[in-house]
């Protein structure tokens, strides 16, 4: 049984690692979030230690290694422009890390990141869930088994609504959260670059507070793609079923269908770093690229665009 830390416990994302350290029989020993709302851990680890000041946690996980119970892996789900230093804080207590996307905002914190793992015995690892998604895995072997020469072209819509909370919290703010496109469209850029082939071009349509657009050209496809966290992007007909999320995917004439199959993603992703086998810093680094590129670039006019 390992011993775990979770920095970032009040998120939404939080409960899925939760349940991932269950799930692979290991103990959540202490979690720390500046608020206080996470009754859900009660569902998985009621006796694991909890507080909302970062000293008192940082000294308490001091204190447990003192007494012989080392951290060994400190999970990761705080605000995106914190997980640099809280991936070096977990380091230094002598953990591996397990970081939620994006693991950073900018590519040279990887390489810095990348020259500070060597300086400890604990390796730092990335949650890429949807390269262990059954659905991803079958297209990429779909592709690479596939014409060689095929260029696909690709419609990528992702619409996943936010209340008007959303821009009061950090994740409405690009200087923390990387803005739409990091923030929800980092593991899809991820999935893409990693079945169809390094960026050969980056353009970008929009890039607003609630929505984002742009045009990927990679080595075996073409991808146009739109996110957005606005309620009205979403087709009437889904709104009328009452769902808030809207995720497609076509390839040439073809509908990828994926909607399915993502409740256990974390748990497999937990199972794979424990074995030894999980996404290190270099796996995330051509995604961060996108997503830093696209922040950066100049807006471009899509009608006049070539």
């Amino acid at each position: 049984m390992k011993n775990f830390a979770l920095i970032g416990a009040a998120g939404y994302i939080a409960p899925r690692h939760m349940k991932a350290i269950k799930d692979t029989g290991n103990n959540l020993v202490a979690a720390f979030d500046p608020f206080d709302s996470i009754g859900i851990i009660d569902s998985y680890f009621p006796d694991a230690d909890f507080f909302t000041e970062f000293e008192r946690f940082d000294r308490h996980l001091e204190k447990l290694k003192r007494k012989g119970t080392p951290i060994d892996y400190v999970a990761i789900c705080s605000p995106n422009y914190l997980h640099d230093a809280h991936i070096r804080f977990g380091l230094r207590m002598g953990a591996s890390v397990i970081c939620e996307k994006p693991i950073v905002l900018n590519p040279w914190n990887l390489d810095a990141l990348e020259e500070i793992e060597t300086e400890y015995d604990g390796n730092v690892y990335n949650i890429l869930q949807l390269r262990l998604h059954s659905s991803v895995i079958d297209l990429k072997n779909r592709i690479e088994n596939g014409p060689k020469d095929a260029i696909y072209d690709i419609d990528l819509k992702y619409f996943t609504s936010r209340g008007k909370w959303y821009q009061h919290s950090w994740k409405g703010d690009p200087k923390k959260s990387g803005g739409i496109a990091t923030n929800i469209g980092v593991h899809f850029f991820d999935m893409l670059v990693w079945i169809f082939g390094d960026v050969l071009e980056n353009k970008v349509y929009e890039h607003g507070k609630t929505k984002a657009a742009g045009f990927l050209k990679l080595e075996r496809a073409r991808v146009n793609w739109v996110l957005s966290v606005d309620y009205d992007n979403i087709p009437e007909q889904i709104r009328a079923s009452g769902a808030r999320t809207y995720r497609s995917i076509t390839i040439g004439d073809e509908e990828f269908e994926f909607s399915g199959g993502f409740t256990e993603l974390h748990t497999k992703s937990y199972e794979q770093i424990i074995a030894g086998n999980g996404f290190k810093l270099g796996a995330a680094r051509k995604a961060i690229q996108i997503v830093h590129d696209i922040r950066n670039a100049q807006i471009l006019d899509l009608e006049n665009s070539n």
